[in-house]
């Protein structure tokens, strides 16, 4: 699941962030294979540095791609793209997973987590705008590998991760009560590092009660009056931000729960962009309860919501903004996006297009889409 930096305005984030190279992401690396015992999420860091999440591992693992040219966007639909990533691995469609997809800001190009069913071998797969695919040789990379820690629990899962200016943020679960953990990585990277860990409790709107064990699905970072906060969405579907400046290693911090969208959801992916001048978050998320009570014509639905309405702190909790009201709208700050039904995982694609996964009757379709 791929994210991007939220700031309260973006054009003054572009403007004022120095343009990084890749040594300003990872400053101590080694060459080899990182050993990657699972890939949870992917994504992307700037200079086509790979942030690779693996619970099984209990790290994060930073790769310098080298991929950082501009290239031609996709224009044109992949028809069964299950297939197309197949081939290279000498595998059919049914023979493949997909875990997660990214689009490498610095070049344009997807990559795509990959996990082959019959000897459960993973694979880092390329698309470019051409619709060529390509690997990722895991073999022999330049990389950083940060080990999560959580005092004397156990990290069981990376649920999410994302770069947050100069950190690295992840999301993840213990096997204690206060599951639900927040990892800060402070960059430039090295390799063996430490982290800090911060146990996370959120009120959830939708069950009316403090939880502690449900990690985040997608977490993007956010800069408000000069703090830093995490933004996360969970099962049932909260949307919640929590301080995590001047926090100890350790702490247990309380989220602040902002929007409501809808019990029976579980988040898949979320960005932010801006239309007309107006910055706006886009989430997609999976319905459990698609057949007993639909929200639209597939269990894979996508909202985009105002991103001021995760600014302050008033509307908070019991009072979170709520996208429904019974079984309508309650706000027009929060709309369903239509032209996203089925969408299975998304990525942003330069200002003004997402690259998306679409779920189909005809099979798994790989194309841009307009963002709204």
């Amino acid at each position: 699941m791929a994210r991007s930096f939220v700031a309260l305005t973006l054009a003054a984030l572009f403007t004022m962030t120095p343009v990084l190279r890749a040594e300003d992401v990872i400053e101590k690396s080694v060459t080899g294979s990182p050993h990657l015992k699972s890939i949870n999420v992917i994504t992307f860091a700037p200079q086509g540095v790979l942030l690779v999440g693996d619970g099984a591992g209990a790290q994060v693992v930073a790769i310098k791609t080298g991929d950082t040219q501009k290239q031609p966007q996709l224009k044109q639909a992949i028809t069964n793209i299950e297939a197309r990533l197949a081939a290279p691995l000498g595998a059919k469609a049914e023979g493949i997973s997909i875990i997660d997809m990214a689009v490498n800001p610095a070049s344009g190009v997807a990559y795509f987590a990959v996990r082959r069913q019959d000897d459960k071998s993973l694979a880092i797969l390329t698309v470019n705008g051409a619709g060529e695919v390509g690997e990722l040789e895991l073999e022999k990379v330049e990389f950083a590998a940060v080990q999560l820690k959580a005092g004397d629990a156990k990290v069981t899962a990376v649920t999410d991760v994302a770069w947050a200016d100069s950190q690295i943020v992840a999301a993840g679960r213990s096997n204690e009560e206060f599951a639900s953990k927040i990892f800060s990585i402070a960059a430039p990277l090295s390799h063996a590092q430490k982290t800090s860990s911060f146990s996370a409790e959120t009120y959830h709107v939708a069950h009316g009660r403090w939880e502690t064990k449900a990690p985040m699905s997608v977490v993007i970072p956010l800069k408000e009056d000069g703090k830093t906060y995490v933004v996360g969405a969970f099962s049932c579907t909260p949307v919640v931000k929590y301080p995590i400046d001047a926090l100890q290693p350790g702490a247990e911090v309380k989220g602040i729960s902002m929007i409501e969208l809808g019990s029976g959801n579980r988040p898949l992916d979320m960005f932010v962009y801006e239309k007309n001048g107006k910055p706006y978050v886009l989430a997609s998320t999976f319905r459990f309860h698609h057949k007993r009570r639909p929200f639209g014509p597939s269990p894979y639905w996508t909202v985009k919501f105002e991103q001021s309405l995760l600014v302050g702190d008033k509307a908070t909790n019991e009072k979170a903004v709520r996208r429904l009201k019974g079984n309508q709208p309650a706000t027009p700050r929060i709309e369903m996006v239509a032209a996203f039904h089925g969408v299975k995982l998304m990525d942003r694609l330069g200002p003004a297009h997402a690259l998306v996964v679409r779920e189909t009757k005809q099979g798994s379709v790989f194309e841009p889409l307009a963002l709204p």
